[in-house]
């Protein structure tokens, strides 16, 4: 329908509108509702209208009757015949107006009302209780415990399990659903202490917001031993504890002993203490989480798990109150709610929601929302926004590293301030904010892992979207990001198990002559800053192939030079005055203030501070050159020049975790294959019976994978799956099912992964002789 013909139907007016939207029918059949006239639909709107007619008109009519249908304006007539809702109408000046919906995603916040109440997983258990504990800065410093040799208990998992959860961690588990409380029906009891004959029996519980504690067993009066739950959906990672205890008796030495962790090494082993925090002492003294107990050992135990060792830590503790409900965890918890109450005091200020603008980045795998927050000041004039470049910052990837979001919330606290720091930053930067990644594996108590059962800080490069929604985003956001500005600086907040201090992880920009050590500048402003909290003898820059699917390596590849991960200890600090004492939640927020400070320094216009500190990065690197020639035996030549040295020489890995652990497809999608390779087991089994007149050809696979270069100089890859009428529903099933894992393993050509290996990583593929590439 061309522009004459809406204006002799509708009027020129209302043609004008329509030729703004070419094609569409929607617009036209709306036209015609808003002017009340007849209308004869066509195709498979045909029997909508005949509905719709047959409801609104007492009169019936016949389709012989050869008069077209009288269809009256209704709103329910409206959604009945739209074939979209990317269309809604305004009530305007007596019309109708259409326009198009704001797209999905993109709507802001609400300010007031309640928080969105957490989704989990159905399969888990919770309790109807909220908990929260009040904010506390111990005043003092809290010193590690030092090195003592005590007699180590016999772990034996014998006793009295008096606190036992329903194990949903067990193998070939997968995330299907989510609910708003978990499990549905009633919270079964998950305790005997309170109805067990001996009332001095502690009353154990963590089936709440980020608790971790599968079962208790009481071995003596007042001895435990603690068993940890898993990631959700996997075998490994227990480090992360957070439970409850009640019924609490005073001037008792109680022995407490977790079983089942996994990493040979740990900083309990230097001075780290276990945190408290009782209600009665929150009560009547406003004290918050604190450092306890003594006889702190880690070391391994006499168990094993599917061949792997496990380790024990264990101390001891007497309670002060009696009756009293006292928590512990391994480090200062930080829930999604507390997340959300944070950015609600934000969006409810009059003054920070003017430079603050907070957005659904997209939805987890549970239907979590994960927060962006875009801040920097309102522009005055539509020149200047271009101009402005970007800062990316992100946390809580990983769960159980909870002294990332209390250094997220630092650099909130101050970026969001009156100061004329944080007022500067805002007129220089557009900051694009990513609080808590992770939500699903923060509210269920997970300590590394996603509810796809994998390390989501692996799996930056995927391209399935619905599998890892999360990073899929992060990286989009970043892309359209670079699309429209420089980004100086990407840093992602993390925390770590077996080293002290703050530090960071950068990317070595060998490639770049011009760029080459710039990395390292940025960890040394940060030293000089936080210098008895920050070491940047502890910062690594080494790129390695097992972690190029890190956010720090797949943003320093997009494009952002300086791309860090700054890890901070779940300990304290071993510099300066602060040596051997605990970080607090202050500290760990004043690491926040320290990155902003750093950042003015790094892009200060006079360019003084860093060519300074890159002098001081270039004579550091030659003094530790010369130390590695002579405690090799060889000579050291002050000729050589540090562009011809190669960093990875110098440096050793980054010591982070195994990557291989959490590799691989999401859960789901490898319990799907291992479905349909024993459906196909059994198909194969009941052919061998039958007698074949004719030999048949082995069924194929074809898939191609094809290499294309975008206008932009990108590379484009698509891959091909042909499925031929012949085959049946569970090949077909298991032909989508590998595409999916092809699309994760294609990854793998960026890091010259061989064909094989990637093939191979699909364990339970029965047919990889069929496969073509």
């Amino acid at each position: 329908m061309d522009f004459e013909d809406l204006s002799q139907k509708f009027g020129t007016d209302q043609a004008a509108t329509f030729k703004c939207f070419p094609g569409t029918k929607e617009f036209v059949a709306a036209a015609t509702m808003m002017k009340l006239q007849s209308w004869q639909p066509e195709g498979e709107l045909e029997s909508n209208q005949h509905q719709v007619e047959s409801e609104n008109n007492s009169s019936s009519s016949t389709e012989g009757d050869g008069e077209a249908p009288k269809c009256n304006y209704s709103f329910i007539n409206e959604q009945q015949l739209l074939r979209t809702r990317q269309v809604v109408f305004a009530y305007h000046a007596g019309k109708h107006v259409p326009r198009l919906r704001e797209p999905h995603n993109l709507y802001p916040v609400a300010s007031c009302g309640p928080h969105q109440a957490p989704r989990w997983p159905i399969e888990c258990e919770v309790i109807k209780e909220q908990i929260r504990h009040i904010e506390f800065d111990p005043g003092k410093l809290e010193s590690k415990t030092g090195n003592t040799q005590i007699s180590l208990p016999i772990n034996t998992l014998k006793g009295s399990a008096i606190y036992c959860i329903f194990p949903i961690s067990r193998k070939g588990s997968y995330f299907t659903s989510s609910r708003v409380g978990g499990r549905r029906g009633l919270v079964q009891l998950a305790t005997v202490g309170a109805t067990s004959k001996d009332c001095n029996a502690l009353i154990f519980e963590s089936r709440f917001e980020s608790g971790n504690l599968q079962k208790a067993i009481r071995v003596d009066s007042y001895e435990y031993e603690l068993t940890l739950r898993t990631d959700l959906y996997t075998d490994k990672h227990t480090q992360w504890y957070y439970f409850r205890v009640q019924n609490t008796r005073p001037g008792v030495t109680y022995r407490f002993t977790i079983v089942n962790l996994m990493k040979s090494n740990s900083l309990y082993n230097q001075g780290l203490k276990p945190l408290l925090y009782s209600e009665r002492e929150a009560q009547q003294k406003q004290m918050g989480w604190h450092r306890v107990g003594k006889d702190i050992r880690y070391y391994k135990n006499n168990l094993s798990q599917e061949g792997r060792s496990l380790y024990s830590l264990t101390w001891t503790f007497q309670f002060t109150h009696r009756n009293d409900t006292c928590y512990f965890a391994h480090s200062y918890p930080y829930t999604y709610s507390d997340l959300q109450r944070y950015l609600a005091t934000i969006a409810n200020d009059p003054i920070q929601s003017q430079y603050c603008k907070l957005r659904v980045l997209c939805r987890s795998l549970a239907g979590n929302v994960v927060h962006i927050l875009t801040i920097t000041s309102p522009s005055r004039s539509q020149r200047s926004v271009p101009t402005k470049k970007a800062v990316v910052v992100t946390a809580r990837i990983h769960p159980g590293e909870t002294n990332g979001s209390w250094v997220m919330r630092g650099f909130l606290d101050h970026i969001l301030g009156n100061s004329d720091d944080a007022r500067l930053l805002r007129d220089m930067f557009i900051f694009k904010v990513v609080p808590m990644l992770n939500p699903d594996g923060v509210i269920t108590g997970n300590y590394r892992c996603s509810l796809t059962g994998r390390d989501l800080n692996r799996n930056y490069r995927t391209l399935l979207r619905d599998c890892f929604p999360c990073v899929w985003h992060t990286r989009n956001m970043v892309q359209r990001l670079l699309e429209e500005r420089e980004v100086v600086l990407y840093c992602d907040f993390h925390g770590h198990s077996r080293k002290s201090n703050a530090f960071m992880y950068g990317c070595n920009n060998n490639e770049s002559p011009l760029l080459r050590f710039h990395e390292r500048v940025f960890p040394l402003m940060m030293s000089k800053n936080a210098t008895d909290k920050f070491s940047y003898q502890s910062c690594k820059f080494k790129v390695q192939r097992g972690k190029e699917g890190t956010g720090r390596i797949v943003m320093w590849k997009l494009g952002i030079t300086h791309s860090y991960t700054m890890e901070t200890t779940f300990a304290g600090s071993t510099l300066g005055h602060r040596q051997a004492t605990h970080f607090s939640t202050e500290d760990l927020k004043s690491l926040g203030y320290h990155f902003c400070d750093t950042l003015l320094d790094f892009c200060d216009p006079d360019h003084s501070k860093f060519e300074q500190c890159l002098l001081e990065v270039r004579a550091a690197l030659q003094r530790e050159f010369r130390l590695r020639l002579e405690k090799l035996g060889h000579q050291y030549d002050s000729d050589v020049l540090l562009s011809d040295l190669s960093m990875s020489d110098l440096e050793s890995s980054t010591s982070g975790s195994d990557s291989s652990e959490s590799d691989g497809p999401p859960a789901h999608l490898m319990k799907l294959t291992e479905k349909v390779s024993t459906s196909e087991e059994e198909e194969a089994e009941n052919e061998k019976g039958k007698e074949q007149t004719a030999p048949t050809s082995a069924p194929q696979y074809p898939i191609t994978v094809s290499s294309d270069q975008a206008s932009d100089g990108s590379v484009v890859r698509s891959i091909d799956l042909s499925l031929g009428t012949d085959f049946s529903s569970t090949s077909e099933i298991w032909c989508k099912t590998l595409q999916l894992a092809i699309d994760i393993m294609t990854c793998g050509e960026e890091a010259d992964i061989p064909a094989p290996r990637r093939f191979a990583m699909l364990r339970k593929c029965r047919r990889p002789e069929t496969l073509t590439e």
